[in-house]
This record gives structure tokens, C-alpha cells and sequence, in this order.
């Protein structure tokens, strides 16, 4: 846990924390020995000034007790909160820059957990480390000494109360500390289903399995709920044999104090403080074991999230001296790919060149790597062997930020953020002029319906564009990517959704913009019509370059693209 604490709590927050407890504890430690002597020496004798005196005295010591109390409590909420923000945001720039490999390795719902739940987790430890575990033991010694100094004799009472309390607290770690190491990943798995849930209620009305999902969630909410019962019944059993121990201890020092008095070898006020002093030694003991109670699971969320910090990136993203220019282009030269930890390549022997203001189609078969092979042009892969140059450079060779500046790609499911039209096209270029964001909407066949919308482009757009129908939203996703400038447009079969004469007249209009004859565009595709009129399609079987041509030479020469040409034809007779 301390390896993510470092560096991110706040130092001298944590010192003036720190400080302001060392204050309290003292002054809460004098308070006692003032209330003995006010027994002792203002009412046994009955000297009033003595009693106000000493009584104003401790009203000032509550007073600074309290002032510091809020002292502490407000820099250890400042720390705990500034490391859960830190935490935060150093979660999400890493998953932010996470290749497609590190995405493998953790489903998006313990994602989030982590960022969530186990952070909290670490905050709340840090603030009762701050608040309780740093007094607990100064008051521990800090009463124990006070205690000695009423009475030596009675504090034997402690040789037998301490070995009592550890093995009340040992047995309930013994048993705690593993179901609550467990609810964690009880809470990835409850987040898992409830993101499901959620994200597929289309699919799961449109099959009628409401009441599946209903019993899934169920099961896991239930599983959940028992252990959480279980850990805090168990925690909750501590608390009844505490008060017995310390209602016992309370009756062995009135018991031990009476006679002591009775032998006129201690006084009252004496045995009114020792009193006191031992309930802040038991409280201390108490407060010390309900935080290594908790201090396990906080350990947990904090090797979940170092977890998330040390997985390493498949890919170099350091920043190296060569940088992108020159004129677009796009090569792969013998590239070979898989997957991590697969046996089989993805892709094999790809080999292609296109200049600026060429246009190069990518169409195969379901699996046959259209998609892998794109992805490796951002860098979201890095290939095995061979070599991806965008503008005659290596991409290995560049920071990938640099990459991202000059490809432009629409992934194959469109997706919108919550804001205004405007504000998901500023993703595609931040400061980009309404007349170029019109432009792009006009390229992308989009300029129609977003004039006839309330408020154009400030018009609202809900969470995933759920307010848009899936052919406005693709339209959509496509302007933002032409918004930017770059060197490569990659479409992944971004027209999938449009009909056939908007697919026409967005290729069209995409041949004629001035813009984007500067560049390098890559369309994947599914139908015929959509590839076509490209300067080289490329086919693809099963991860091998199966052809390369245009058009009219593949159509003569390709078993696979006629084999394509022919099923689409059956489907249209049969439709």
C-alpha cells in the first residue's frame, strides 16, 4: 500500500495532521489529572475557588482539545481525499494509454472497481491512520504512564485484561480478514452482471430473459450480501465481549480503589482518574485492532490498483527523436501479427503502399483480420515481424502520440459522448472553427438532419448518442474523424449503417474534398458497392493477403473476391 501512497499524499498535510492529534492526545491525557484534582483538593476540602479555578482551566484544555480535533480532522480528510483524486486520475491516464493487450488483461468492470470501491477503500484506511491509529498508541503509552503514576500497583490489572482483548481481536481477524479480502472481487463480479445489465437491456428484452438476468443478478447480490453480513457480524461479535472486558476491568479497579481508600493509601480523585486512564488504554486497544481489521482489505484494493500500475505496455510509447512528415502515405511491409498468447498468426505477409490521395479497401470474409489489420496502423498492436510506416516512417520508431496526431480512424461501432454536437466534434480537432465542423458534417452526409435539429450544433447529445438513430450517429462519429487533420483516415466499416445512396455520396464527396486528397484513406468494408470504386482493394482470408488490386482485376482474377461477389448477389435475388 505504501508504494501508491508515495509520492501522492501531501506531505505537510499529513504533518500538520500529524501535529494537531499530538496536541489533542496531550491535552486529553491532562484533562483527567485535573479532574482528580479538583476531587482531591477542591471538594474533599471544599476550597470553591480551587473548583472554578480548575474548572475554567478545563473548560480552555476542552476548548483546545476540540479546536485541534477539527484541525486533525480536516488535514487528514484534505490528505486522504487528495491521494483518492490523484489515485484517480493516475488510474484513468493509465488506462487511458493502455494498448489493446493491457484491455485484455482486466474487464472493464473491475476497471472500475478498482478506480471506485478500492480507492475508497485506501482513502478511508488513510484517514483513520491520520485520525485514530497514530493516537491510539500515544494515548496508549501516554495513559498506561498516567495510570503507573495514580497507582502502580492496579495497573496489574492490565496483565490480565490486554491478554484478554488480544484474543478476542486475534479470533475475529483470524475470520474476518479473508471475507473481507473477498468482497471484492464479489463487487467486480456484482459490477459485471449490472453493467450487462445495463448496456445489453435491448438484447435481453428482445430474447425475454428479464427473469435470467433478474435470477443472475440475484445470485450475485446475494452472494455479496452473505458474505457482507457474515464479515460484519462477525466484526460486530468483537464489541460485546470488549464492553464485557472493560465493564469487568471497570469493576476490578472500583473493587481494588475501594480498598486501597479504605486503607487511606489512594484517593478518590486518584481512583476517578485511573479509572479514566484505563478506558483510554482498553479504547486505544480497541481502536488499534478495528483498523489492522481493516487494514487488510484496504491492502488488497492497494495491490489490485499497483496492479493496474505495473502492468507494462506490450507497446514503447517513450518518446524517440524521429517524427512524422513528408507526404502521406501508408506501407506494411511483411507484416506478421498475433495475439498475445496465441499460437496462431492473426496476419501474414501483409504487403501494400499507398501515396496521398489514394484509396485503399480492405474486404473479407467474418474473421479474417479487416480489423486487425487497421489496428495496427494507430499502434493499438504492434506487429510481430515486418514493418507499418506511416509517411515513410516507422511507427515503432515514434511516440504514439505522434501517430495519433496524424491517423484519423471511425471504429466500427460509433460511438458519441454526452455534450453537444459540437463538443464531439472538437474530440476530432479542439479547436476547429464551425465553418470547418460544418464542412466535415457536409463531407460526412450529416449537415441535413443536424440543421433541422433544435439548436444545430449545440443541439444535445445524450450518453452513447442514444438520441440519434444508428445511421445519424455513424454520420456523426465519421465528421469528427474528418474534422482532423491527419495524414491516414481509417473508416471500419463505418458505412454499414447508411443506405446505399448515402454510402455513394459520402464517398463521393470524400474523392472531392481538397483535404483529404492530401492524404492516405483506408475504408473496410462489407459490400461491393462500398469498395469498389477504391484505387486498390485489398482481400483478405482468414489473416492471409489473399489479393490486391482493383476492382475489375480482382473480379477476373480472385477466387475470394468473386466468391464475395457472388453471395452478395444471391442475397440481393433472394431479398
Amino acid at each position: 500500500m505504501f508504494k501508491i501512497v508515495r509520492g501522492r499524499l501531501n506531505i505537510w498535510q499529513v504533518t500538520g495532521s500529524i501535529l494537531f492529534m499530538i496536541v489533542q492526545v496531550v491535552v486529553s491525557l491532562y484533562l483527567p489529572s485535573i479532574t482528580s484534582d479538583i476531587v482531591n483538593n477542591g471538594i474533599a476540602k471544599g476550597q470553591t475557588g480551587y473548583i472554578v479555578q480548575a474548572g475554567i482551566k478545563m473548560i480552555f484544555i476542552s476548548i483546545l482539545t476540540v479546536l485541534a480535533s477539527i484541525g486533525n480532522v480536516y488535514l487528514a480528510s484534505k490528505a486522504s481525499q487528495g491521494l483518492g483524486q490523484k489515485l484517480r486520475s493516475d488510474l484513468f491516464r493509465k488506462v487511458l494509454f493502455f494498448s489493446h493487450d493491457e484491455f485484455d488483461a482486466f474487464d472493464t468492470s473491475s476497471l472500475t472497481t478498482r478506480t471506485t470501491n478500492d480507492v475508497m477503500q485506501i482513502q478511508n484506511v488513510i484517514v483513520m491512520m491520520l485520525r485514530m491509529m497514530i493516537m491510539a498508541p500515544i494515548m496508549l503509552v501516554g495513559a498506561g504512564v498516567m495510570a503507573y503514576q495514580k497507582n502502580a500497583e492496579m495497573t496489574k490489572i492490565f496483565i490480565i485484561v490486554i491478554p484478554a482483548l488480544v484474543i478476542v481481536v486475534g479470533t475475529v481477524m483470524y475470520f474476518a480478514v479473508p471475507l473481507f479480502k473477498a468482497m471484492q472481487k464479489k463487487t467486480d463480479r456484482l459490477n459485471l452482471i449490472f453493467r450487462e445489465g445495463l448496456t445489453g437491456v435491448r438484447v435481453i428484452r428482445a430474447f425475454r430473459q428479464d427473469s435470467f438476468e433478474q435470477n443472475r443478478f440475484k445470485g450475485a447480490n446475494d452472494d455479496y450480501t452473505n458474505n457482507a453480513i457474515k464479515v460484519y457480524t462477525i466484526v460486530a461479535m468483537m464489541v460485546p465481549f470488549v464492553t464485557l472486558i472493560m465493564s469487568g476491568t471497570n469493576i476490578g479497579i472500583t473493587w481494588l480503589g475501594s480498598h486501597y481508600i479504605a486503607q487511606q493509601t489512594m484517593q478518590v480523585g486518584n481512583l476517578i482518574a485511573f479509572m479514566t486512564y484505563a478506558m483510554q488504554i482498553l479504547m486505544s486497544f480497541m481502536i488499534l485492532s478495528l483498523i489492522f481489521v481493516l487494514i487488510p482489505r484496504a491492502s488488497a484494493s492497494a495491490a489490485r490498483i499497483q496492479e493496474v500500475f505495473s502492468k507494462e505496455s506490450q507497446i514503447d510509447t517513450v518518446a524517440k527523436p524521429a517524427k512524422i512528415k513528408g507526404d502521406a502515405s501508408l506501407e506494411f511491409n511483411d507484416v506478421n501479427f498475433r495475439y498475445l498468447g496465441a499460437e496462431k498468426l492473426a496476419l501474414t505477409n501483409i504487403n501494400f503502399k499507398m501515396e496521398k490521395g489514394q484509396t485503399l479497401a480492405i474486404i473479407g470474409g467474418t474473421g479474417s483480420g479487416k480489423s486487425t489489420l487497421i489496428n495496427l496502423i494507430p499502434r493499438f498492436y504492434d506487429s510481430e515481424t515486418g514493418t507499418v510506416r506511416i509517411n515513410g516512417t516507422d511507427v515503432k520508431a515514434l511516440n504514439t502520440e505522434d501517430i495519433n496526431r496524424q491517423v484519423s480512424m471511425v471504429p466500427q461501432k460509433a460511438v458519441l459522448f454526452k455534450g453537444t454536437i459540437k463538443s464531439n466534434m472538437l474530440y476530432g480537432k479542439a479547436d476547429a472553427t464551425d465553418d470547418e465542423i460544418w464542412h466535415a458534417l457536409e463531407v460526412a452526409q450529416a449537415d441535413g438532419f443536424v440543421k433541422e435539429l433544435e439548436g444545430q450544433l449545440d443541439a444535445e447529445v445524450e450518453q452513447d448518442g442514444d438520441n440519434f438513430s444508428g445511421g445519424q450517429k455513424q454520420r456523426l462519429a465519421i465528421a469528427r474523424a474528418l474534422v482532423k487533420d491527419a495524414s491516414v483516415y481509417v473508416f471500419d466499416d463505418s458505412f454499414s449503417a447508411l443506405d446505399f445512396k448515402t454510402d455513394l455520396n459520402l464517398r463521393t464527396a470524400l474523392k472531392a474534398d481538397e483535404k483529404i486528397q492530401e492524404s492516405v484513406v483506408v475504408i473496410v468494408g462489407q459490400r461491393i458497392s462500398t469498395v469498389a470504386d477504391a484505387d486498390d482493394i485489398l482481400v483478405l482470408d482468414n489473416g492471409n493477403m489473399v489479393g490486391l488490386g482493383t476492382h475489375d482485376e480482382l473480379k477476373e482474377n480472385n477466387k475470394t473476391y468473386q466468391e464475395i461477389i457472388e453471395s452478395q448477389i444471391r442475397e440481393a435475388n433472394n431479398g
